[in-house]
């Protein structure tokens, strides 16, 4: 695996919680460089991004917060997760809220356009974020990005995205709280929602599969966001918007032992993490611990506690 470059995006404002500013520092009092050169990567910390200067921009929505400071942590995480791709580095992108995938999947867009390779993006979350500055109810830009990935209309203020990935390209991963008007512009895209009811149907495994095989047959580059609240809240409590019925502890490492042993992710994103609302460091802890199956670690490898 490429050399692993850390980018720090402290970003709250697509939501109205504050903490999640926080995120990067959690995860390296956690030790997430520490548990990647465990299992014998190379990593670099390239520390925080800050927020350029703001230009003035308004919305039609007049719920829309934090508008201008999205389009200016969106071309910072931008250009940076392309300068790590560039150098050939796999960039894990610690949040920071949710909104920081509108940034961290255009740079890795723009770099497989370079590329000529097709960008597969897999969602891990609990939310689908398809609505638009237009469309959504909260004015929470943290609940656009995959809107913006796949080409939906209402992004006139942001940077054009590059190459939006189709619909067969996305696969939503243990989804479980979808507005109306979400699924409904879900259905027209035709994304695939491999929801909770899916997951308990047919499996943690089958879903995740098919879905790698299609990247693989395309010769594709994988870009994984990765929310806390993919997981269920009873083992990951910081984060601000809990839904319950999570994926288990088993089953997420299941999901990143799968995802290394592909070796076809490329980026990564931590998104959510409030240690504001965490119990002394738990889900810090638990997302680092994931990030270390995703690098090679084996379950059988955890040490267990003495009786």
């Amino acid at each position: 695996m490429p050399k692993t470059i850390l980018i720090g995006a402290p970003i709250d404002t697509g939501q109205q919680r504050p903490g999640c500013l926080m995120g990067p520092a959690a995860y390296r009092v956690a030790g997430l460089a520490r548990e990647i050169a465990s299992e014998g990567h190379g990593v670099a910390d390239w520390g925080d991004l800050t927020l350029p200067p703001l230009d003035p921009v308004s919305c039609p929505n007049p719920v829309v917060h934090s508008l201008a400071e999205t389009l200016g942590w969106t071309q910072a995480v931008m250009d940076r997760v392309d300068d790590a791709l560039s150098e050939g580095g796999f960039p894990i992108i610690m949040g920071g809220d949710h909104s920081l995938a509108l940034g961290s999947v255009a740079g890795a867009a723009a770099f497989a356009q370079r590329q000529d390779r097709p960008l597969f993006v897999l969602w891990l979350d609990a939310h689908s974020d398809f609505h638009t500055p237009l469309t959504t109810t909260s004015g929470n830009l943290h609940g656009t990005p995959l809107a913006y990935i796949a080409g939906r209309d209402g992004f006139d203020a942001f940077p054009p995205f590059p190459a939006p990935v189709p619909a067969d390209r996305i696969c939503l991963y243990g989804i479980r709280s979808v507005d109306p008007a979400e699924q409904a512009a879900l259905l027209v895209h035709d994304i695939a929602i491999n929801d909770m009811r899916v997951l308990d149907e047919h499996g943690i495994v089958a879903p995740l599969r098919d879905f790698l095989t299609k990247v693989r047959q395309a010769g594709g580059m994988l870009h994984v966001s990765l929310d806390v609240d993919f997981l269920d809240p009873a083992i990951a409590p910081a984060v601000g918007t809990t839904v319950p019925g999570g994926t288990t502890f088993r089953e997420a490492h299941l999901v990143m032992e799968l995802l290394h042993e592909s070796g076809l992710v490329t980026s990564l994103d931590l998104v959510e993490l409030n240690p504001f609302l965490d119990d002394r460091g738990m889900t810090a802890r638990l997302m680092v611990d994931l990030v270390g199956s995703l690098m090679g670690k084996k379950v059988f490898d955890r040490p267990t506690r003495a009786k």
